[in-house]
């Protein structure tokens, strides 16, 4: 009865391999019309995803210069040993805030103290923000001594 049983089982074990083998033999075989389809859409959805997460980036620092024509702006990024220049390019979609007052490109001037948000898009850095720093924080930041609590009420 063992002898029975082990031939059946390994008959069992070399016909599932052979299955499989033929199955795989098969889809190479015939190719299905479908997939054929599927990868000439695959380029245009891989280059909407591309253009889709844009990753948006930062940048804080000094105007170097503003050109209203050309619709730039450069930003020095000074770090211990160096400095690091940016140039973004600003469009009618880029918000450009001081505070909570909305300001032009024409309104910055070189010296002003910005941040960036900007993403890469087809090569150049275009700003979605400018959020200008006001010299009133700066000066209040200076002036106002610093509070400790004193734990006592």
């Amino acid at each position: 009865m063992k002898k029975t049983i082990a031939i059946l089982v390994a008959a069992l074990f070399v016909f599932a391999l052979a299955s499989v083998s033929f199955a795989v033999d098969a889809k190479k075989a015939t190719p299905a019309p479908a997939p054929m389809v599927e990868k000439k859409e695959a380029p245009a959805a891989a280059a909407e995803m591309k253009k889709a997460p844009a990753k948006v980036k930062q940048v804080t620092g000094e105007v170097k210069a503003v050109d209203t024509k050309a619709m730039t702006l450069t930003v020095t990024k000074k770090m211990k040993t160096k400095a690091e220049d940016t140039m973004v390019t600003v469009n009618d979609k880029t918000k450009i805030m001081m505070g909570k007052d909305k300001k032009l490109l024409a309104d910055l001037k070189v010296g002003d103290k910005v941040t960036v948000k900007y993403s890469d898009a087809d090569g150049k850095m275009v700003a979605k923000s400018i959020a200008i720093k006001t010299e009133e924080k700066k000066a209040e930041a200076a002036t106002k001594p610093m509070e400790r609590p004193t734990g006592k009420e």
